[in-house]
């Protein structure tokens, strides 16, 4: 693989067309099997029954990417396999409701299958010696799973209001895929790419006001495919890019993911217990209505994903300051209450016209 512009566009491009063309059926087909999303809790944002199975098109546009552009390649199909199990846990999960143990366990299951073989981060094993190869071994299938499982995880919490969780994986992966072509890995860079296109080729479905959910069948592929594709065709000297660069880029649902376990243990709560607690229910009850709350978020990412690219080139007084701003960007976010009100269907209420309101009682 050269890394041209042909290599590099190709596959985003292919994609994010199939994510296009697949997602009017998928909006079609979901009312007819029963994957839709009715509202009967107050955690939810919408008002009326969504189709939730655009995890379809997210799924054929990666499959078909990889598959054109880079099956060939070292890791791509276990990774590939391992999507595809995923997806199919998702699909089960939006249609009957699993269990969050059981998904735990599916989800398990999928990244050790992906990693027998062949998918995991080979710096683990290599640190520990050639005398010692059986100890580096099961260190790098914990490492490997616990990675696999933990990203998967962190862009399934996240998905919860319209465009979130696709435009927050599309800008994840473009960074990941970008880092890594900088530093002359194009195995990930075109697995990232592919990734990026479905995400964005869905996303004028599911952006605000959404015509269809990508459900969890969408949601935790996505999440396993980045983590996937940023530890293909690595060694020991990128072990920057296996660990640190993603977990950088994607540092908003990891940091909501960490909140909302720690929430629920605090609470003696099971951690798959829902909530309207995440990152993106408290900046809309701060005021702003889901489009303003999801720009915001892509705005965080983006910084968080600059900030990435700036470490990889040891820029680290630059990295602290990005931090810095996106620390207190969502700070002063949460800290403003007073402000604006919102409802649980995610209606704003201004300051202007609360004040009508208590003139006219």
């Amino acid at each position: 693989m050269t890394g041209t512009s042909f290599d590099l566009w190709a596959p985003f491009l292919t994609s994010g067309l199939v994510a296009v063309l697949v997602t009017p059926f998928a909006i079609w087909i979901a009312p007819k099997i029963g994957a839709m999303d009715i509202p009967k809790d107050n955690r939810r944002v919408h008002s009326k029954p969504m189709p939730r199975f655009g995890g379809l098109a997210i799924f054929a546009g990666i499959i078909v990417g990889l598959a054109v552009f880079a099956c060939q390649e070292p890791g791509i199909v276990p990774a590939m396999v391992g999507c595809t199990m995923i997806y199919i846990l998702g699909v089960v999960d939006d249609l009957k409701n699993v269990r969050p143990l059981v998904k735990l366990i599916g989800q398990i299951v999928c990244a050790s299958v992906s990693f027998a073989m062949g998918l995991r981060i080979p710096y683990i094993t290599n640190y520990f010696g050639e005398g010692n190869m059986v100890f580096g071994e099961i260190a790098c299938y914990v490492m490997t799973v616990l990675w696999l499982i933990a990203i998967t995880n962190a862009v399934n919490l996240i998905d919860g209001l319209d465009g979130l969780a696709a435009g927050i994986a599309a800008i994840s992966a473009l960074c990941i895929g970008f880092v890594a072509f900088i530093h002359g890995h194009y195995v990930p860079t075109i697995g990232m790419m592919v990734v990026a296109g479905a995400a964005l080729g869905f996303l004028p479905y599911n952006f605000h006001p959404a015509k269809i959910f990508m459900g969890d069948g969408g949601s935790q592929l996505l999440g396993f495919a980045i983590a996937a594709m940023s530890i293909l065709g690595t060694v020991k000297s990128a072990a920057v890019v296996v660990v640190a660069i993603p977990a950088i880029v994607l540092g908003l649902p990891i940091f909501d993911t960490i909140m909302a376990i720690v929430r629920r243990l605090i609470r003696r709560q099971s951690i798959g217990t829902a909530d309207k607690e995440h990152l993106h229910h408290r900046i809309m009850k701060a005021g702003f209505g889901q489009r303003r709350a999801v720009l915001l978020m892509y705005c965080i990412s983006g910084i968080l994903g600059i900030m990435a690219v700036m470490y990889s080139r040891n820029l680290i007084i630059e990295c602290i300051g990005l931090a810095g701003i996106a620390v207190i960007l969502v700070g002063v976010v949460l800290t403003d209450t007073g402000n604006n009100k919102v409802n649980v269907r995610g209606r704003r209420l201004g300051r202007e016209e609360r004040e009508n309101t208590k003139r006219n009682r």
